[in-house]
C-alpha cells in the first residue's frame, strides 16, 4: 500500500499523482516535488488516499518535502526572472524580425530551466533565438508553439458573460465545439456572438448541448413523422 495524492501545479491544470510518504498534506498544501523538468512548487488538489501498489505500475514520484517561506520567497524571485527573461525575449524577437506572439514564460523552481510559450501563423525558425536566450541565461531553453485556446488559458481573462474564463477557472481539457452546437440552443449564429476571447467558439457550448440533444430528439422524429404523413396523403392524392 501506498498513500497517493493529487498534485496540481497550474490553476485548472491536469493532476499528477505523487507518492507523498510519511508527510501528513492536506488539500491546499504547497509541496515540492521533482518531475521531469527538475523541482517544482506544486498544490495539493487531492487529498492522500491509500492505494494497493500494482508491479507492473511504475512506482509513483514521491514528495520531496512540504513548501517553506523560503520556497515561496524563491518563487517571488522566479517571477522576477520570468519577467526580465520575457523583456529581453521580446526584444530578440524584434530583432530578429520573427513572426511569433510570445505571451508568457515559465521557470522551474530553481531555475534551471527556462519555457518560453508563444502563438504563431506557422512553423518558426527560432534557433538564433535560442542561442541568445541560452547566451543570456545560462540555462536551459524550451520554445513551445501553442494554439489560441491554450494562450486563453494561461492567460485568462474575462469572457462575454462577465466571469472568469472557464477554460482558466476549472476546464482541464478542450472538448470539440461545432456551429451545430449552438443551432441545437437557438442561438444566433453571429461569430462575434458565439466567440469567445481567443476568436473560437465558446466551450460553454459544449455545457449543456447533452440536454440540448436529448430534449430536441422527440421533436425531430415528430417533425419527421408529420413529414412522411403529408408526403403519404399527397401520395394517395
Amino acid at each position: 500500500m501506498e498513500k497517493v495524492i493529487g498534485i496540481r501545479f497550474k490553476t485548472a491544470g491536469k493532476i499528477y499523482d505523487f507518492n507523498c510518504g510519511a508527510y501528513v498534506l492536506n488539500v491546499g498544501d504547497h509541496v515540492i516535488v521533482e518531475t521531469e523538468n527538475g523541482l517544482c512548487l506544486g498544490t495539493v488538489a487531492v487529498a492522500p488516499i491509500s492505494k494497493e501498489k500494482k508491479p507492473e505500475n511504475e512506482p509513483l514520484k514521491k514528495v520531496y518535502r512540504p513548501a517553506t517561506a523560503d520556497d515561496m520567497r524563491q518563487i517571488e524571485k522566479n517571477k522576477d526572472f520570468e519577467s526580465r527573461a520575457y523583456t529581453y525575449c521580446k526584444e530578440c524577437i524584434e530583432e530578429l524580425d520573427l513572426a511569433m506572439n510570445l505571451f508568457n514564460i515559465e521557470s522551474n523552481f530553481d531555475t534551471s530551466k527556462l519555457t518560453f510559450y508563444f502563438t504563431a501563423d506557422g512553423r518558426v525558425d527560432f534557433r538564433k533565438l535560442v542561442k541568445m536566450l541560452v547566451k543570456e541565461f545560462r540555462t536551459k531553453i524550451e520554445m513551445r508553439q501553442v494554439g489560441i485556446r491554450n494562450q486563453a488559458k494561461m492567460c485568462g481573462g474575462i469572457g462575454r458573460c462577465g466571469r472568469e474564463l472557464c477554460c482558466s477557472a476549472f476546464m482541464t481539457k478542450f472538448d470539440p465545439v461545432s456551429i451545430k452546437m449552438a443551432k441545437r440552443q437557438g442561438l444566433s449564429l453571429n461569430p462575434t456572438k458565439i466567440s469567445g476571447v481567443c476568436g473560437r467558439l465558446m466551450c460553454c457550448l459544449t455545457f449543456e448541448d447533452a440536454m440540448y440533444r436529448k430534449v430536441n430528439e422527440p421533436v425531430q422524429n415528430n417533425d419527421h413523422t408529420e413529414e412522411e404523413e403529408e408526403e403519404a396523403e399527397s401520395t394517395s392524392e
